[in-house]
């Protein structure tokens, strides 16, 4: 992988070597902390209605997973939740090693069906008993055996994460190689 990641970073496309770039910088953004990513207008919408949502009033065409029904939902979403990440032992390399099939790169540096994202960090104390780091989270899974699950990183929510548990915020677009910070 890091030799994969070396090639891709030298490639001489412009726009290989800019979404590496940038892939690397909300990498190191991200590194350590829990976090959930969203479009800008959606951004907008949580911000509007103080929390982020587990059913949020958009169409399951806008919504990760869910071309086959409800069968196919994330299993965060049948537990009632809010996806997040759990990047507080994220290694991109290893991880990708022994979970090839993961698809952590289609949201990082921004989902692969949006130009641009917000990363918003969440501060886990607030959340108390509702939140279930990666691990637990898996765990979890295992013993129900059911749904998608992106193992280990993406961790949940129980109900609706208000406003007053974000740390921090930015904004990712996939042209430029700098990451905005958000003021809510």
């Amino acid at each position: 992988m890091a030799d994969l990641k070396r090639e891709m970073c030298s490639h001489s496309d412009d726009t290989w070597r800019g979404q590496c770039v940038l892939t690397n910088l909300v990498l190191a953004r991200v590194q350590g902390g829990i976090w959930h990513t969203t479009s800008r207008d959606r951004f907008q919408s949580i911000i509007a209605s103080g929390a982020i949502l587990p059913e949020p009033p958009i169409d399951d065409r806008e919504r990760w997973s869910t071309s086959q029904g409800p069968r196919s939902y994330p299993y965060v979403r049948r537990l009632g939740g809010v996806s997040l990440f759990d990047f507080s032992a994220f290694n991109p390399e290893t991880y990708s090693e022994r979970l090839p099939g993961s698809s952590w790169q289609e949201f990082v540096p921004c989902c692969s069906k949006w130009k641009e994202a917000v990363w918003i960090e969440i501060d886990a104390v607030v959340l108390g008993d509702g939140f279930i780091s990666g691990r637990a989270l898996l765990d979890r899974w295992r013993a129900e055996s059911c749904n998608q699950i992106m193992p280990e990183i993406e961790a949940a929510h129980i109900g609706p994460i208000p406003v007053n548990a974000f740390r921090s915020a930015f904004a990712v677009h996939e042209n430029r190689a700098e990451l905005e910070p958000i003021l809510w």
